[in-house]
């Protein structure tokens, strides 16, 4: 696993060695960035369920002007804190559950990115997606993996579902939500 493209290019990641975490491999992230273009440009970036941070640092990679990580996982933390100084790009590490940050966070995000465990029930990411809405600034991306059985969870309804792809074993749902609605 590396950083495909931008000004952290080819650096090595290292992944977490536990059953929970399954990071996303360079193929998936390269259709997924290439999905989101020029949006993760100076954006506000967060990356949900961090694990390696592999998403995260690769928006950092192509410019993003900040990247929050949220994960709570001690050895998916320890993997996350080695490859942030490893690329060296920064970024912010919160230790928390994902639906206690969001319940706390008043940050507005650009760019987020949702990568669960996959055994986590669709009804309990929905309740996430319903919490992260209010965190979204206009125009916001969001960007879900799966496994590609699994059904797309129930979204707010300010949200379209503007890409939904299978790569392999894995499922890309970019939602964007509507301009103007904050």
């Amino acid at each position: 696993m590396r950083i495909i493209t931008g000004e952290a290019k080819g650096r090595r990641l290292v992944a977490p060695d536990t059953p929970e975490t399954r990071p996303a491999t360079d193929r998936v992230r390269e259709a997924v960035f290439s999905m989101v273009g020029s949006a993760v440009a100076d954006a506000s970036v967060l990356d949900l369920y961090a694990g390696s941070g592999s998403y995260g640092l690769e928006a950092l990679s192509r410019g993003a002007a900040s990247v929050t990580f949220v994960e709570n996982g001690h050895r998916a933390l320890a993997a996350l804190r080695e490859n942030i100084a490893a690329v060296g790009l920064g970024g912010t590490v919160v230790t928390s559950k994902v639906r206690d940050f969001l319940a706390r966070s008043g940050t507005r995000f650009d760019v987020v990115f949702v990568d669960p465990p996959w055994a986590m029930p669709s009804a309990e990411l929905a309740d996430d997606l319903v919490a992260l809405d209010p965190l979204l600034g206009s125009h916001a991306e969001v960007i879900l993996s799966r496994r590609h059985k699994d059904p797309v969870p129930v979204s707010p309804e300010t949200w379209r579902v503007a890409t939904d792809r299978r790569y392999g074993d894995t499922r890309i749902v970019r939602y964007e939500k509507e301009a103007g609605v904050t």
